[in-house]
């Protein structure tokens, strides 16, 4: 009998590597994945649904739902998180020091959208008192000119964004003084090349984001999976399929990465970091489902809110196929 041929378009991580090699099947499913950078991911599948199945930005698939769009259904799979009080740069002309520095300031964002930047401001306002409207944002490319939002936006007249000049980036705008500060998910090259003019705002950004943990147990969700609405809903079975084989694949990673016989990644303390991180945030630090993620959906849907991108808080749900939120017991 023949299996529903379904393409996945997601990075490599080691989460999903064994549905890319095949050593984990989804029942009932010929999966082709593709290997692709998220940024192009996320530009194929939101402008032109190239892909049956696709890891999506967890803030771009909010913004279509607080739109009324039925274009996507997403399931609780979370192939990547992290945690961003690393991921705020300041340049060395901008005179911040702390993050009450920030308010008044020129924001670099590449897109507003963006859920790194959604986390972080609303990080920002609710540890620091930064109301996310404070500031003016200038969105563009990091490293190449010529960036877009890859949605229309309709925020609030609060919200002050300015699209940068088609020959500037942002990386180099930070360099130079032309934006104080950048919220991003990828550090900008200046960072490395040009340590004297662009630093991190929160050098001692592990303590921080431990003690952030530990206060609230959020572990920041970045993308999902999600499923061109008509090919689930021409065939409901295969968002519990994939969830199952999502979650195998994610077991195998996570037991590899205890193996101290001979270490699966390049990390000369692998086995002391996967020790600490037990410690820490318990023994699956990166949980699937809703149930054990309620808190960290709940709170980036009012972030989502709070920053104009959704017109309401939406509900968890709203966010996920229903075939996900329960299985059976014998």
């Amino acid at each position: 009998m023949s299996k529903l041929p379904l393409t996945l378009a997601c990075w490599n991580y080691d989460r999903t590597a064994a549905l890319s090699d095949g050593r984990v099947t989804a029942e009932g499913i010929d999966l082709n994945v593709l290997t692709l950078d998220v940024e192009e991911t996320f530009f194929r599948m939101l402008r032109h649904r190239e892909f049956d199945a696709a890891e999506m930005s967890l803030s771009s698939y909010c913004v279509g739902l607080g739109r009324g769009s039925t274009d996507f259904i997403a399931l609780p799979v979370f192939p990547s998180r992290f945690f961003r009080h690393s991921c705020i740069f300041v340049s060395a002309k901008s005179g911040i020091e702390t993050p009450a520095d920030l308010v008044g300031k020129r924001i670099g964002v590449p897109e507003y959208q963006m859920t790194a930047p959604v986390w972080i401001r609303g990080i920002l306002h609710d540890e620091y008192g930064i109301d996310p409207a404070s500031v003016h944002y200038f969105t563009g490319g990091e490293e190449t000119p010529g960036r877009e939002e890859k949605l229309k936006l309709n925020l609030p007249e609060r919200f002050r964004l300015t699209p940068i000049g088609p020959d500037q980036t942002l990386a180099r705008m930070l360099a130079d003084g032309e934006i104080d500060a950048l919220y991003t998910a990828r550090a900008p090259s200046t960072f490395t090349s040009e340590p004297h003019a662009v630093r991190r705002l929160f050098p001692d950004f592990v303590t921080r984001e431990q003690d952030w943990f530990a206060r609230t147990g959020i572990f920041p969700i970045m993308h999902v999976i999600a499923l061109r609405r008509d090919v689930y809903e021409a065939n409901r079975w295969i968002a519990r399929a994939l969830m199952k084989a999502f979650a195998e694949a994610k077991a195998l990673a996570q037991a590899e990465l205890r193996i101290s016989a001979s270490l699966k990644t390049m990390l000369p303390w692998q086995i002391a970091m996967v020790e600490d991180t037990t410690r820490i945030m318990g023994a699956d630090w990166w949980p699937y489902g809703v149930d054990a993620n309620r808190a960290v959906l709940e709170t980036f849907t009012r972030y989502h809110h709070e920053e104009g991108l959704s017109p309401r808080p939406l509900t968890v749900e709203e966010l996920f196929a229903p075939e996900t939120f329960a299985q059976f017991v014998i």
